[in-house]
């Protein structure tokens, strides 16, 4: 189970945060991954091994930035954008390029990696 990415307090450090992060470029999305649980339902404690491996297989996230590129090919995307910046969406499982930054992982992912939108990311595991 996964929890939206934590948010910070102070809105001038989200602010700071935000514009350290890399801008996607071309066809590449930027993707934040919600907070891993660390504890199960039943109240047991993951293992850290257990909680990244969830993390890495993440396949759910939200869409920080989009790159300039990204559903302009009218071929590829003829109704439209997948997604649009503020969604929660659900990507393939190991897909895009993963980094951390201050802690917290993040992918750059291509437009077209995009599966779904969805308005909550709690509950969505890989299966």
């Amino acid at each position: 189970m996964t929890k939206p990415a934590k948010k910070i307090e102070n809105k001038d450090e989200e602010i700071r945060k935000a514009k350290q992060l890399p801008v996607p470029k071309g066809y590449k999305l930027l993707i934040a991954l919600p907070e891993i649980e660390e504890t199960t339902k039943g109240g047991i404690i993951k293992a850290s091994q257990t909680m990244r491996v969830e993390e890495v297989g993440s396949i759910c996230g939200f869409v920080i930035n989009m790159g300039q590129d990204c559903y302009k090919d009218e071929k590829r995307f003829p109704n439209g954008p997948y997604c649009k910046e503020g969604d929660f969406v659900i990507f393939r499982s190991y897909s895009g390029t993963r980094f951390k930054f201050k802690g917290e992982e993040f992918r750059l992912i291509n437009d077209d990696t995009v599966e779904a939108v969805v308005d909550d990311p709690r509950g969505y595991t890989r299966a």
